[in-house]
């Protein structure tokens, strides 16, 4: 299960720079257009269901997050297990302290045209990302991304707002699963220490990786 919210983690990371407005429904692309250009840093609590195939709810976590626009994000899951995962621009450690183990992986590798690229990236979407409209669902106005390469583990992304608030992100990867992200009480462009992204393995844990 570790390893599971390891990967679907990257699933948000990022919601990247300019976008082109679309011109159906441009309403919902409009306001992912705003909220990336106006949104520099973010604090919230989020909870993750991963939704199998078959419909049964097989994973769920709860925690809260930070980020600061480029590159920069600590996300902290609090339940069921403690994991923290700190990105300094250039790496992403992974810290799993019931184990005692660091994994670092470089940033640039590891997010790519992934959903990750999406919140923390300072690249346009509309590079990596076909955007369209959906319907409004559960009180929700729901933006699609598609990746425009195949080579990520998912098939779409799908981003909710309720006004201009971000409120959910749902995952459907390569597998049939859906792996979705609700978010709450949250704090747009706030002052954030620069020290909260910054990580030193505590002594004597095992590092893995780059």
């Amino acid at each position: 299960m570790r390893n599971s919210f390891k990967a679907y983690f990257i699933f948000w990371l990022g919601l990247t720079g300019l976008l082109l407005a679309l011109p159906v429904k441009a309403g919902a692309v409009e306001k992912l257009h705003t909220f990336l250009q106006s949104t520099h840093s973010l604090r919230a609590n989020f909870s993750q269901t991963v939704t199998a195939q078959h419909g049964k709810k097989s994973q769920q976590a709860q925690g809260s997050m930070i980020i600061s626009r480029p590159g920069k994000f600590r996300w902290q899951i609090e339940k069921p297990y403690s994991q923290l995962l700190v990105g300094d621009g250039e790496r992403i450690w992974i810290y799993d302290p019931d184990l005692y183990q660091v994994t670092v992986r470089k940033m640039d590798k590891t997010l790519g045209s992934t959903p990750a690229a999406l919140l923390i990236g300072n690249e346009r979407l509309d590079r990596a990302f076909t955007l369209r409209a959906l319907e409004t669902r559960e009180g929700l106005e729901w933006v699609e991304a598609i990746p425009k390469s195949n080579e990520g583990s998912f098939e779409k992304l799908h981003i909710g707002f309720f006004g201009n608030t971000l409120r959910a992100m749902e995952l459907f990867d390569n597998f049939g699963q859906v792996t979705r992200l609700s978010f709450s009480n949250q704090e747009r462009n706030i002052q954030i220490s620069p020290a909260l992204f910054k990580f030193t393995p505590p002594e004597g844990v095992d590092v893995i990786g780059e």
